[in-house]
């Protein structure tokens, strides 16, 4: 077994110096951004030659408008928009700050129960001839590391969020020189939160792992299963984040959307409209803030799953820290292969026409992808021995250093094929969408029929993607191979956060275009690039998913290792009772989701009507809604409504470890991973399709489209009511679900130790 080529000085050097250059990277593309002015120059009429910070001709004036009067309408719905999400964000981290507090005590007390509080070292778990250090030092460790990843997932969503926020206004403006501007600058606020992100989340992990090797020394096996708390702190604070958010912008989407458009007649984000600046919030506290969680959490727990099993094979054993820290080597080249891929974007290559924007999004995927097969080749021939052993159930399995290569690529790839599936169902160049939005032509019954198939059928592709993945990695390396296989799937978590987070920016372009009254064309153009964010979210969204099924499963086999089951047999009474549980468990989870999006709508729709009827004067745009009630309506809903979802997924875990045991356990999480991802998947690109098969019809792009439109047509109002149903699907139910079914692996893996030794409560009492 010949050693790595790259020394473990070398491997300390490049892991934080990637995540600085990725750091560097986002505020230089934030400073970019920032040249953009939103304030109107008080000197009189601004220079042609220097309009808004850029020496570029506008293409049109405003017609009929004063370009002082344009901007500084732009700058105060911005701030309304940036303050309602600052708020609302703040009094939610209030409630989860809460919760972290309450279950970091939880953590400690359950894993240092484990040996009665005993400060003794003891035998290790795998090799009973070490002596480790004592429970009590896990149960300590893990919960600084859960703290860790929670407020480290409480930063991003937060940064993601000011920065959308800061970014919306300026895109609107930019809109005014042409489609390409306006691209460039939602693609690259989407670029600074990205690599913040990513950097931000290596970063971190690597200086915990650092500051614990100071008191573990020697003991690989318990420094990282202390850092699994890092994984659970990560996605529990997701978990909040994309409910909370969830439910608060599509309550106001969905009340904006049945009174403003199929009752009033009124265009989308028209000011005359209550619940819009509500609607506007929502994109940043649930598709930015929520979605930078969830993906930090995807990388957190990937990383995590891959160090533990790693820890117990040659890497830990012989102490091999280059070998080792092999999943974080490849998320440092990923950092600087979505580095390289950003400028095609943003400074190679300028989007003249509206076709154009979809095609450069596409091709951010495929070249990250390509230059990533490469990268991933040139770590894992440095990085990595020729041969060592991996984990597997008890026993080493010898692998090759070109077989993990191949692990990563094929997790790598595999998400590659489910974006690209993802966004032939839910795009509107394609003819699934098109037949959807050709439905509507009998009414909104037969759309949601339509629909409904779409998403089930979208399924069939990304879940053969998965299943080859984990066949083949688990092949050569175990369950070190599909954990590696997850983390290449979220290698270009950079790129992929980018193009997710342009479609809320861009939306919210769109919306204070309408806002501020500005001209027909502007609105076209932020119309284009809202319609390709629609389906950049969707293929983001299969991203998350896609990993979120393979980082469950490297979890569920580093928590069957250390729960010490033998083998998971579904055929035995405790194991198959978890099972149909544990599938049942997304249904119960989208259930309350989806009720809460409902009764949140419904009051967001009473007080819109009300407001209309009411205000003397609102029609004729002579009079301003009151948004600010809106605004409440969606806070309060949210707030008190994430709590039971939340409830059901932390608590499921320590209830049925506790009482029933391991084995039942076991069950629980298979088959919550089985019938999750499936939901989940369905749910978003069912959603994905409604959205943009009413933006078809409202585009009228084709003679096809204009036969069904124009705005105001019954089967345009029937494609609202299908998009109005998505909603809760795409936005809530969906992309919460792939943090249930990993937040349970992993919150089973860090209280294993306790299950173990102290779980299955009622089946001792019964035996």
């Amino acid at each position: 077994m010949s050693p790595a080529l790259l020394s473990s000085f070398a491997t300390e050097i490049i892991i934080p110096v990637c995540a600085v250059i990725g750091i560097i990277f986002s505020l230089f593309q934030w400073v970019v951004v920032s040249r953009v002015k939103v304030t109107p120059d008080r000197n009189g009429p601004p220079s042609i030659s220097n309009k808004n910070g850029y020496d570029d001709y506008l293409i049109e004036e405003e017609e009929g408008l004063n370009d002082h009067n344009v901007v500084s309408k732009c700058a105060e719905i911005q701030n309304a928009i940036s303050e309602g999400s600052t708020s609302f964000l703040v009094t939610m981290y209030k409630y989860v700050g809460i919760f972290m507090v309450v279950f970091a005590f939880f953590i400690f007390v359950f894993l240092g129960s484990v040996e009665g509080f005993s400060r003794k070292s003891q035998p290790c778990t795998y090799d009973v001839s070490r002596m480790c250090k004592p429970a009590i030092a896990t149960a300590l460790f893990s919960t600084i590391a859960f703290l860790l990843g929670a407020i480290t997932s409480i930063i991003s969503g937060f940064l993601g969020m000011k920065i959308a926020t800061y970014a919306n206004a300026r895109t609107t403006l930019e809109a005014r020189k042409g489609v390409g501007k306006a691209f460039e600058t939602a693609f690259r606020s989407g670029a600074v939160m990205g690599f913040l992100l990513a950097a931000n989340g290596l970063l971190v992990l690597y200086i915990a792992i650092n500051l614990f090797k100071i008191y573990y020394g020697d003991d690989w096996e318990g420094l990282f299963e202390a850092i699994t708390g890092y994984g659970l702190g990560g996605s529990s604070m997701a978990l909040f984040g994309r409910v909370g958010g969830g439910i608060y912008t599509k309550a106001a989407d969905v009340g904006a959307d049945l009174v403003g458009k199929v009752e009033r007649n009124i265009p989308e984000d028209d000011p005359r409209n209550p619940a819009v600046i509500a609607d506007n919030v929502g994109d940043n506290v649930g598709d930015i803030a929520g979605m930078g969680s969830d993906l930090f959490g995807s990388y957190a727990e990937s990383s995590c799953a891959a160090l533990v099993v790693a820890s117990i094979s040659s890497f830990g054993i012989e102490h091999d820290f280059t070998a080792m820290c092999y999943p974080l080597l490849v998320s440092s080249v990923g950092i600087l292969v979505c580095l390289i891929t950003t400028l095609f974007a943003t400074d190679f290559f300028e989007i003249r026409e509206v076709d154009e924007i979809q095609t450069t999004l596409k091709k951010q995927l495929i070249i990250s992808t390509v230059l990533m097969t490469v990268g991933i080749a040139i770590v894992s021939f440095i990085a990595l021995p020729t041969s060592f052993t991996i984990f597997n159930f008890g026993a080493q399995k010898v692998v090759h250093n070109w077989q993990l290569f191949l692990c990563v690529c094929v997790g790598l790839w595999a998400g590659l094929i489910i974006g690209f599936v993802t966004e032939y169902y839910t795009s509107n160049a394609y003819s699934p969408v098109q037949d959807v939005a050709d439905s509507c032509r009998t009414g909104a019954a037969t759309n949601v029929i339509f629909g409904l198939a779409l998403g089930y059928k979208s399924v069939i592709i990304p879940i053969f993607a998965i299943a080859i993945s984990i066949f083949v990695s688990f092949t050569f390396a175990a369950m070190y191979g599909i954990a590696v296989a997850a983390l290449g799937m979220l290698s270009t978590i950079a790129t992929g956060l980018a193009i997710d987070a342009y479609g809320p920016i861009s939306d919210n372009a769109g919306g204070i275009a309408e806002m501020a009254g500005m001209s027909h064309r502007i609105r076209e153009r932020t119309d284009a690039l809202d319609a390709a964010g629609n389906t950049t979210a969707a293929i983001g969204k299969g991203f998350a998913i896609g990993s979120a099924a393979l980082v469950s499963l490297a979890l569920f086999g580093a928590f069957v290792s250390r729960a010490g089951i033998e083998t998971v047999d579904v055929l035995t009474p405790k194991v198959f009772i978890g099972l149909i549980v544990g599938a049942m468990l997304p249904y119960w989870f989208s259930a309350m989701t989806m009720k809460s999006v409902g009764s949140a709508a419904l009051k967001m729709v009473e007080e819109v009507r009300r407001q209309f009827n009411t205000i003397p004067g609102l029609m004729e745009g002579l009079a301003k809604p009151d948004y600010a009630t809106c605004v409440k309506i969606s806070t309060d809903a949210s707030l008190k409504e994430m709590i039971p979802p939340g409830a059901l997924v932390m608590l499921t875990p320590l209830i049925v470890g506790t009482f029933f045991g391991v084995e039942t356990l076991s069950g629980v999480l298979a088959g919550a991973l089985v019938s999750g991802v499936q939901v989940a998947i369905s749910a978003s690109n069912t959603g994905g399709a409604w959205d943009n098969a009413k933006k078809y019809i409202e585009a009228g792009a084709s003679e096809h489209a204009r036969t069904l439109g124009p705005k105001g047509s019954d089967p345009h109002k029937a494609a609202v009511i299908g998009d109005t149903i998505g909603d809760p699907l795409k936005d809530t139910s969906g992309p919460s679900l792939n943090i249930l079914i990993k937040l349970m692996a992993v919150e089973s893996l860090v209280f294993a130790p306790f299950f173990a030794a102290h779980g299955g409560l009622l089946f001792k009492i019964w035996g």
